[in-house]
């Protein structure tokens, strides 16, 4: 042990090998496995560079993200402002601002796009060029940065291909030495922005199959089999009147369509107003709206109670545009209720599901079915009710329910605070 220890100490005593890099590639390698938002990543490139002397006045990149709405992030550096961000939706790709710029020619495979803009003979043959000239950029090069994988923008989508983008404002432009070096940090930076996008992609695509909840959960490491904590929370359970028969009459496209535009309908204003949408079952939505610890159950009752309102008036919209078309209205049902109930990890050994199971969840799903018994697009448990009875609730009478021994009373909104739903 001690001949090794003396080796260690031996190998310790050579000068620092990092010392050979410069400042911005030692900073980029030196990141101790901080987590680094990429505004921050770029901000303190920049920042090493215009240290190091080379005086830029923009940079430009953009990474590919992992989002139902989104295909890139871009994001821009300037001189003195600091770094924006733009999300570019998947219709990008076939947008001519994109066609006809130096970010399509890189993903097409060029090496590197140099434009020495205060040169009179210089071709201004891409847009970006004008908007710096008339910032007063004298000199620009992009450069590709490949990732070793995710999603790149070429048109067959098989290539891990971004850029970055450099422009300066000094008389000259770049020396040549500069335009090398910046070549030569490419790798670097690459792996930088791949590992940072990386975090950003993975937390994207659990929020989306996820929640934002459940998502947050599994990556802070809860993510083992059995593992579940109990919440207190009003629950939703909803559901679309005759989807069966209308899945029957209709194609595979239109049924997704008509699927996607009713979940957006009730899946706004569940978040907007602070629930969580845990599972979509077909065409059916379950969704909790937590029991904060210094505001009560009332706040939660509230909460989804409006949301219900609110998701009404939103399908109200949505059946206006039907009518317009000649498609006939959807209807729903929703059923509310509160109590406590599972929160975690369930289902076989390599294939788990983060839902909520427990006594109070059976029972949402019992109040939910009355809705098509009773013809009434929105039922209330009497619990939940109970939370809310300064709202103008309406008493429907006694009903039973499959496995409640004792009928139970339900609840409804009048007729005007459907919004015009019918």
């Amino acid at each position: 042990m001690s001949g090794e220890l003396a080796e260690v100490e031996r190998l310790s005593s050579w000068p620092d090998s990092r010392n050979v890099l410069t400042p911005a590639a030692r900073w980029l390698i030196d990141h101790g496995g901080e987590v680094m938002p990429i505004s921050d990543l770029i901000e303190g490139f920049c920042r090493h560079l215009l240290q190091e002397g080379i005086p830029l006045l923009r940079v430009s990149t953009g990474l590919p993200s992992m989002h139902p709405l989104t295909l890139t992030r871009g994001f821009s550096w300037t001189r003195g402002q600091g770094v924006t961000m733009a999300a570019r939706g998947h219709e990008v790709r076939q947008s001519r601002e994109y066609l006809e710029s130096p970010i399509y020619t890189i993903h097409q495979g060029a090496a590197a796009i140099r434009r020495h803009i205060e040169l009179p003979d210089t071709p201004m043959d891409y847009g970006v060029l004008h908007d710096l000239k008339a910032i007063g950029a004298t000199d620009y090069l992009a450069l590709p940065m490949r990732f070793t994988q995710g999603p790149g923008m070429s048109a067959d989508g098989s290539a891990n291909i971004s850029f970055m983008s450099f422009a300066t404002d000094r008389p000259g432009g770049f020396r040549p030495e500069e335009l090398s070096y910046l070549m030569e940090l490419m790798p670097l930076i690459a792996l930088r922005l791949e590992l940072e996008a990386g975090r950003r992609m993975t937390r994207d695509l659990l929020e989306t199959y996820l929640g934002h909840g459940p998502a947050k959960r599994v990556l802070a490491g809860n993510f083992r089999r059995g593992q579940g904590y109990e919440v207190e929370a009003a629950i939703w359970l909803s559901d679309l009147r005759g989807f069966t028969a209308f899945s029957d009459r209709h194609t595979a496209q239109e049924v997704v369509a008509t699927l996607d535009s009713y979940f957006d309908a009730m899946a706004a204003p569940i978040q907007a107003h602070a629930g969580e949408v845990l599972k979509f079952i077909g065409d059916g939505l379950l969704a909790i709206f937590r029991v904060e610890e210094n505001r009560g159950r009332a706040d939660a009752c509230r909460r989804a109670l409006q949301a219900a309102q609110d998701a009404f008036a939103g399908l109200h919209e949505i059946n206006q545009g039907r009518a317009i078309g000649g498609a006939p209205p959807l209807k729903i049902g929703i059923g509310l209720h509160v109590g406590k109930v599972v929160f975690g990890n369930i289902g076989a050994k390599d294939r788990l599901d983060f839902t909520v199971i427990g006594r109070a969840v059976n029972e949402v799903a019992r109040v939910e079915t009355q809705t098509k018994v009773l013809n009434r697009p929105l039922l209330i448990s009497p619990s939940f009710a109970a939370e809310v009875n300064d709202c103008p609730i309406l008493s429907l009478g006694f009903h039973g329910l499959r496995g409640v021994q004792e009928p139970q009373e339900l609840f409804t909104l009048p007729d005007e605070c459907f919004a015009g739903y019918e």
